[in-house]
This record gives C-alpha cells, structure tokens and sequence, in this order.
C-alpha cells in the first residue's frame, strides 16, 4: 500500500461565527482528508474577519505553515474554503508545497467512488470546469503531478495547459452526458407510465442511507463507514407492509458547501430525487451537527425544487445517543437501522404518512375481476379486505394516491 499523504488542514474563523458550525465543519474536512488517504498532521486556524484577497490568510501565518511543513516533510496543504484562482497561485509560490481547497477534495473522493460510466464522466466534468479557470500558470505542475490527493480524475491523464484541448473534453462529456440524461428521462418515463411509485431516500452523507436500503432490499450497494461512499443513485423495487410496490432508490450524500460545479455535473443523478413521489431523510442522529446537517439537505431539496413533495424524516443511529433525543421535523421517527424492527417501523410510518396525503376509498370488486384486485392490493394501500357472499365479491377499502387513474373507477 502507497504511503498516505501527510496532509496540513487551514481554516478562518470569523468573530461572531457560531463555534460548534466551525469545529463540525473543521471535523468534516478532517474526515474528507482521511477518506481521501491522507494524514492530517496539524490543524492550522487564523481568526481573520476579512480574506486577504491576494493570499487569503495574513503573511505571518503563511510564514509558520511553511516552517512546519518544511520541518515535518508536510506533502499538501488543503484549505477549508473555495480559493480563487490567484490565491491558490500565491499561496503556492510562498508555501512551495502542494495547495488545494475544500472544493477540489471533495471532487478528488468523487473520483474516486465514481463506479458507472455516467458517474466519471460527470466527475470528469466537474473536475474540469472547476481547473480551467485555475490553469494559467500551472499548466507545466498539472502535468508533472505524480498523483496524490487532488489529482485523481483528469489529473492522471497528464492534463494539457491548452485550454482549447479543455474546452473540446468539457463540450465532448457533455455531449455524452446530455444522451445518458435522455436515457434516464426514457426510463423514468416509463416507471411513471408503470405508474410505480418512487420513493427517494436523501440525506447528509454517512447518514446510514446504503445500510437502510441494503437491509430493506436486501441488496448489497456499496456501505461503508465513510463520506460519499455512494455516488451512483441504485433502484430496487419493494413492497412495503400493505402489499403496495414500490421503487425504493439510494441517492448520493448531501454535504454543505458542495462545490457548485458537482451539484451542476451531477444534476442528472439528483434528478432522480426530484422524480420521487416520496422523500425518506435519512439523518445521524447522533452527529453533534445533526440539527445543521438537516438544514443543508432541505436547502438542498429546495435549490432542486424537490421540497413540496411528501416527506418523512428517519432520525438513525439512536443506538449511538445516550440522552435524550427531541426531533425536529414532523412527520419523524426514531430508529437504528441496523435493527430489522426498527426498519419495518420505518415502511409502518412510510404508510400512515402515505395515508394522511391519499385519499379514502370504498368499493365494491367482483370474485371474477382478479385483475383489478390485484391492482389495488399492489398500486394502492388496502386497509380492509373482505368477501362479501351474497354479492359475491370483494369490499376493500384503502388509501389511493389522488392522481392514479384508477382513483376515478372507485367512487
């Protein structure tokens, strides 16, 4: 195994900035380093209320980090905000070591994680977008790198400084890209024709998102106990406790200050939240942060124009909490979904939720029509079912989503 990259983590903290948002955002910058192979071997924090715009933090603490990473062989520098291409330059030229920001880990994980072709190409793009602007004068640097955190993706591929090479790459993915999303519009078009109904499960990463939907369909997407370790959204079809079908689909994990160039590539694959009928928010409980990392998800939601839809939220990991534990989102539950009865309280709350949205029916199916039975026992959530011998057939009554075709047939 190639030894990990000693790695030194800078951040600003304003005054008045609330601490426990800056420790918990400096603690998710640790844990990308980590995920991404490296060794944080120092924190260094400046209070500084203004950006220096040539060099972001003041020249006397540029001076001590380079010191420090002079004497402990330090191999990259990675700062907690999006630098400007100009001060990534500067603060290179007077660190004399490898610099590179929040932004560019991030994007380094995703190409890392990336498994489908569709997922490398958006993190190709995104990578790209995201180095043009920062080109001018690294051209020769980008392809001496040997590899390393920040280099993954493109970066191996001996990126050349023509920018019109860039330009025709960045034209060419989304040419690609644009024939994969009709592809997916193709398929969502036709589960919508199915009439299937698709529930979402989102939520900030490392939420326990992949281990709910593996348990639930019994699947095996990737789950591990590391930030972003989905990024290609799976469907999987399953039946709730009414006998109503469903298509359950893992997405990618939400984090804040996802660099604007990711959510832009990835539009495609969190499109598939905006098509569900329904969203589980998935949220660690047990995360000091818990409360922030809500908000970053529903905001999220809302710059996908996803937060109208129907909602439950499914606060995990309470096997980790010792005290007590107050919700803030309504409908909620509380669960820890390594327990299989905490999961099937989940599809339980998944219906009553259903329920309260639908609408109530009461009808009248003859013993000959097996067909629309069936139907409804798998389109719709029956809440009684009984035969009826003198007119021989079936009284069922249930929840129907307002806008199934059958609804009309009911009445």
């Amino acid at each position: 195994m190639p030894e990990r990259e000693q790695v030194l983590l800078v951040a600003r903290a304003q005054t008045g900035q609330d601490d426990k948002r800056f420790q918990s955002s400096l603690e998710e910058l640790q844990s990308l380093t980590e995920t991404a192979d490296g060794a944080v071997q120092h924190i260094f924090v400046q209070k500084r209320d203004r950006v220096h715009p040539a060099t972001y933090l003041g020249e006397g603490k540029l001076e001590e980090i380079k010191d420090y990473a002079e004497e402990n062989n330090v191999d990259l520098v990675i700062f907690n905000e999006e630098l400007s291409p100009g001060q990534l330059r500067n603060i290179t030229d007077r660190l004399g070591v490898r610099v590179i920001d929040r932004s560019q880990l991030i994007l380094d994980i995703f190409a890392q994680r990336a498994k489908t072709k569709e997922g490398k190409l958006q993190v190709e793009l995104a990578q790209l977008q995201y180095l043009l602007p920062r080109l001018a004068g690294q051209g020769t640097e980008l392809s001496r790198l040997g590899g390393g955190i920040g280099t993954r993706g493109p970066g191996e591929t001996k990126l050349e400084s023509d920018r019109r090479h860039i330009r025709r790459r960045i034209d060419d993915i989304k040419k690609r890209l644009s024939a994969v999303v009709k592809q997916r519009e193709q398929y969502r078009k036709r589960r919508k024709e199915n009439k299937a109904f698709q529930v979402a499960i989102v939520g900030y990463t490392n939420a326990g998102k992949s281990t709910f939907f593996n348990r639930v369909t019994e699947s095996d997407s990737f789950e591990e106990n590391l930030l972003f370790a989905t990024l290609d959204p799976l469907t999987r079809q399953l039946q709730l406790p009414s006998g109503l079908q469903v298509l359950l689909t893992d997405t990618v994990g939400f984090i804040q200050d996802l660099p604007t160039t990711l959510i832009a590539a990835f539009r495609s694959t969190l499109e598939e939240v905006t098509e569900a009928d329904f969203i589980l928010h998935m949220v660690d409980a047990s995360h000091p942060d818990h409360e922030q990392h809500e908000r970053t998800v529903l905001k999220l939601l809302g710059d996908l124009e996803a937060d109208h839809l129907p909602m439950l939220t499914v606060y995990n990991k309470m096997d980790l909490l010792n005290g007590d534990f107050i919700p803030e989102a309504f409908p909620s539950i509380t669960v820890s979904v390594h327990d299989p009865i905490d999961n099937k309280r989940v599809l339980d709350k998944i219906e009553e939720t259903l329920i309260k949205e639908w609408d109530n029916y009461h009808t009248f199916i003859p013993a000959g029509n097996g067909k629309r039975i069936q139907q409804l026992k798998g389109e719709s959530i029956v809440s009684s079912f009984h035969f009826d011998e003198e007119r021989e057939g079936y009284v069922i009554a249930g929840a129907i989503h307002p806008e199934h075709p059958l609804k009309h047939q009911l009445l």
